[in-house]
């Protein structure tokens, strides 16, 4: 690589075309900063192109044939058959749409493709096959993202042990399927692929699986994973991968898990590794992070860093939020990320969480109460043929103020944006109950669990 051309000056330079990265870009041009926005590979970073949108058309697929299986007592007869083939490029369909239309959103930024790497705490070289370019910046956002963590006992070879990515590609329905990790990422995929036919089985090395989510939410994930036939160890440790099989110990036994495929998903990894942080005076810490402050500012105070290469959730409207914080720092605008991220989860019910847990409000030293409301008392729940899962409050019993709020059930994803505003504004419990929710909608299940808490 050549480092002694000329580099152009340009205000804004963005590393990284993911969810934070385009927002922060789109943002400082908005505020009338020149920006150039340099992605290694498509507009949309991982989320768009191979993780939230990709897999969320899979498990809606998969969801749409379980569903249209048990129609039978509305009246309706019917059966489906799956062509994979079909819903794949369907699903590839969706993702080159809305690759388009991240491209819109950037009118006014220059999008330069190619893998940028610091020179100095100023300058970069992007290089794109033989070509390099150089920039010299006034001011860097840093939105690599992150990459699914390997696992050094079980490679991924992209073709009996994959990845995420490798698991949203399959071009057919494993008959037996293995998922090493039992977060988010492994249940929903796990879930997906057990209504679309697999026999799946997931081991998890903690002692229970979706471990962020309250306990209460995921006794309802693991009821539906029992209507599956999903297999499921915990504290589990795996061994070789043999012709037969994964081999698993877990509670002093070991047994042989079947598997066609292997999906190991046990988290993800910061880019950071290959940016050459160490000629821009940056060092990332352990785990491949950077730190930062309420501004996303790095200890190099041009430097900001979001999304997946900060602490915190690896999760799209997190980076979308730090991104459009850290455009606003640059313009000199007081902006600041100190708001509450909500947590969710496609599974079977869908998980969404917000605030404290129960747990996490004991351990604080608060007045801890919670309040419960089931979707089974839920009219609209019923008519979709979704009554499954429940609502959870925890509140401070001393000030009455939300602190945290646990769904289980059908469109949890969506309704935890009430949620979340009433944990971000402290909203009291009083005032949540006194809302007037539409009916029947499933949103009124937060206000009859607000309700339950005034009662004796």
């Amino acid at each position: 690589m050549v480092v002694g051309e000329v580099a152009r000056p340009v205000e804004v330079l963005v590393i990284g075309g993911g969810p934070g990265g385009y927002t922060a870009a789109a943002r400082a041009a908005e505020l009338g900063k020149e920006v150039v926005l340099v992605e290694a590979d498509r507009l949309g970073g991982v989320c768009l192109n191979v993780g939230c949108i990709p897999s969320k058309a899979l498990i809606t697929v998969a969801h749409d044939l379980a569903r249209i299986e048990g129609l039978g007592d509305s009246g309706i007869k019917a059966s489906a058959t799956l062509d994979f083939a079909a819903t794949q490029r369907w699903k590839q369909g969706i993702v080159d749409r809305l690759v388009g239309g991240v491209g819109q959103l950037l009118r006014g930024v220059e999008v330069v493709e190619g893998v940028a790497r610091f020179l100095d705490p100023h300058r970069v070289a992007v290089e794109s096959g033989e070509q390099v370019a150089h920039f010299r910046f006034g001011h860097a956002i840093i939105a690599t993202g992150s990459r699914p963590a390997a696992l050094p006992g079980l490679p991924a070879d992209g073709v009996r042990v994959v990845d995420s990515t490798g698991a949203l590609a399959l071009g057919e329905v494993p008959s037996t399927l293995a998922v090493v990790g039992g977060g988010y990422i492994g249940m929903e995929l796990g879930m997906a692929y057990a209504k679309l036919g697999a026999r799946v089985t997931v081991v998890e090395a903690l002692d229970r699986v979706l471990a962020g989510f309250d306990g209460d939410l995921v006794r309802e994930v693991r009821r539906s994973l029992e209507r599956l036939g999903v297999t499921v160890h915990t504290g589990a440790r795996i061994g070789e991968l043999t012709d037969d099989g994964l081999v698993v110990e877990a509670a002093g036994e070991t047994t042989t898990v079947p598997a066609d495929r292997v999906l190991v998903a046990v988290g993800r990894r910061p880019n950071t590794d290959d940016l050459q942080l160490e000629e821009a005076g940056l060092s990332a810490t352990g785990t491949g992070h950077l730190e930062v402050d309420g501004q996303r500012r790095t200890g190099v105070a041009h430097l900001y860093a979001i999304g997946d290469v900060t602490a915190g959730p690896a999760l799209a409207h997190k980076a979308a939020a730090e991104g459009r914080v850290a455009a606003e720092a640059i313009a000199g605008l007081p902006s600041g990320f100190d708001q509450v991220v909500p947590l969710i989860a496609f599974t079977d019910p869908e998980l969404a969480a917000v605030g404290m847990t129960e747990d996490d409000a004991r351990a604080a030293g608060c007045d801890v109460g919670t309040a419960k409301a089931r979707f089974a008392a839920s009219g609209r729940a019923a008519t979709l043929g979704e009554p499954r899962g429940l609502a959870k409050l925890v509140y401070d019993a001393s000030s009455d103020v939300v602190l945290g709020v646990h769904l289980a059930g059908p469109s949890a994803s969506d309704l935890i944006g009430e949620a979340t505003l009433a944990v971000e504004t402290a909203t009291r419990v009083e005032d949540l109950a006194a809302t007037v929710h539409p009916h029947p909608t499933l949103v009124e299940i937060l206000g009859d669990a607000a309700r339950a808490a005034r009662r004796p």
